[in-house]
């Protein structure tokens, strides 16, 4: 039996769960932008509600983002903690529109674009054909606007979900032909990362996760106006590595 960990800080919902590939045995959500504070403590109450601890686990399941800074740090800072202390443990990651695309598989037939509010005027997206147990990349995860989005999709989607997609909900239906879903229903959630791990391209593994950073989709405010000061990338901060 291999057993995960999931955990999904992306956007403002954050959520943890721990299961087998294909079916989470337990999951606990979280709002209000509370990562640093609820994380730590609804990870050891999902392992209690599953009946497991640490050494049961064969690896942990992070989303990569694109999303919240401040939140994929704290997912990846509490991930890297835990595999010091369990060095046995794989880390596997996956988008986090992915997981909130992944979650409409069930209602839902044909392309599902999956869009987070990145303030500024812009999202952070992503357009994904979910068949089955498979799915496939229509469009990459970027930051750009919703009309970018709807320029660079040749195929309307049958659906889009998300805050972003909510934020500009008029544009997405003239798009979609259909109302977006936001949050909770619309928000990623670590049960699909467990989800995904069944699925052949759902999730990648990570080599070396001491030096693994996120997809931020773009760089925190501070460092943008430390890059344009001085003319260069911020040190150790893993700008125009993806």
């Amino acid at each position: 039996m291999s057993l995960y960990l999931a955990i999904e800080t992306a956007t403002g919902v954050g959520s943890v769960a721990v299961g087998e590939p294909g079916a989470a045995a337990s999951e606990i959500v979280f709002g209000d932008r509370r990562h640093a504070a609820a994380l730590l403590p609804a990870i050891g109450e999902t392992l209690r509600l599953a009946a497991m601890d640490y050494t049961d686990l064969a690896g942990i399941v992070v989303a990569d983002g694109p999303g919240s800074f401040t939140g994929l740090r704290i997912g990846f800072a509490t991930a890297k903690g835990i595999l010091r202390c369990h060095d046995t443990l794989v880390l596997r990651t996956a988008p986090s529109l992915l997981a909130a695309a992944w979650s409409t598989r069930a209602f839902v037939r044909g392309p599902v674009a999956a869009l987070y509010d990145a303030l500024r005027g812009e999202v952070f997206a992503a357009v994904y054909d979910v068949v089955g147990d498979s799915v496939r990349t229509l469009v990459e995860p970027l930051c750009c606007s919703v009309s970018e989005l709807i320029r660079r999709c040749s195929t309307p989607p049958a659906i889009a979900v998300g805050d972003g997609a909510l934020a500009s909900a008029e544009e997405v239906q003239r798009w979609t032909g259909r109302p977006p879903i936001g949050p909770p229903a619309g928000a990623p959630r670590a049960s699909a990362l467990i989800e995904l791990l069944a699925v052949g391209n759902g999730t990648q593994p990570i080599e070396d996760p001491e030096r693994f950073e996120p997809v931020y989709g773009r760089p925190a405010a501070a460092q943008a106006r430390w890059e344009q000061e001085h003319g260069r990338a911020l040190p150790h901060s893993g700008s125009g590595r993806r």
